[in-house]
């Protein structure tokens, strides 16, 4: 596609793209590269500060001294979206408090990642009714789910690892090279313990949490 400032623009454009895409990014895709970007961001998650409701108490404990959740390298809870990567869905949300949420997610720079934190994120829980939304993956993309009403902070801490699992399986130059917003992910593990991913029906992990 033409600029409107012409020819010139569009040709240094075609070949910045042809640079970024075939020299730059398959290096910053190889093994080493790709391993030392990936643990850097496994281990420096910034979550935000955003609770909604019971789920939020645990999360805060997974923060306190007991569990903390800073010895994975995410207890630094931020303010904004703006200055976050992750966020922790935790709690019930109903259908006047999607669009927020969805704005929250908008907000965020890439990368990101969302946690859905208990039963009433992932599926709506025990509120099967009109104000309540049947899971927050109806508005935003959900990279991990923990079942349980609530679940404890060691489940927290777990879906924290499973996390940490998919960033090291996913392809850096993706976030700074694909004009599309395309995220190549690799959501599936070896052992099917770990299945903790959108592959995954919430059926199956609310089943899993009786």
């Amino acid at each position: 596609m033409e600029h409107d400032e012409g020819f010139v623009l569009t040709t240094v454009d075609a070949i910045t793209n042809f640079v970024r895409r075939k020299m730059v990014a398959p290096v910053i895709d190889s093994k080493p590269a790709q391993f030392t970007v990936n643990w850097a961001r496994k281990s420096a998650i910034w979550p935000m500060t955003f609770g909604l409701a019971c789920c939020a108490i645990e999360m805060m404990a997974t923060g306190a001294g007991r569990f903390d959740i800073d010895r994975f390298g995410a207890g630094v809870f931020r303010p904004s979206p703006r200055q976050s990567d992750l966020v922790i869905i935790a709690g019930t949300v109903t259908l006047k408090m999607g669009p927020v949420v969805r704005r929250v997610y908008d907000q965020m720079p890439e990368p990101k990642w969302i946690i859905a934190m208990g039963a009433c994120a992932s599926t709506g829980g025990p509120f099967d009714s009109y104000s309540t939304m049947q899971g927050v993956d109806r508005t935003i993309p959900v990279d991990v789910y923990i079942p349980g009403c609530p679940p404890r902070p060691e489940a927290l801490l777990y879906g924290l690892m499973r996390l940490q699992d998919i960033i090291m399986r996913e392809a850096p130059s993706a976030y700074i090279f694909e004009s599309d917003g395309t995220v190549r992910r690799q959501r599936s593990f070896d052992d099917d313990q770990y299945q903790l991913s959108q592959g995954n029906s919430v059926n199956e992990l609310a089943d899993a949490a009786k």
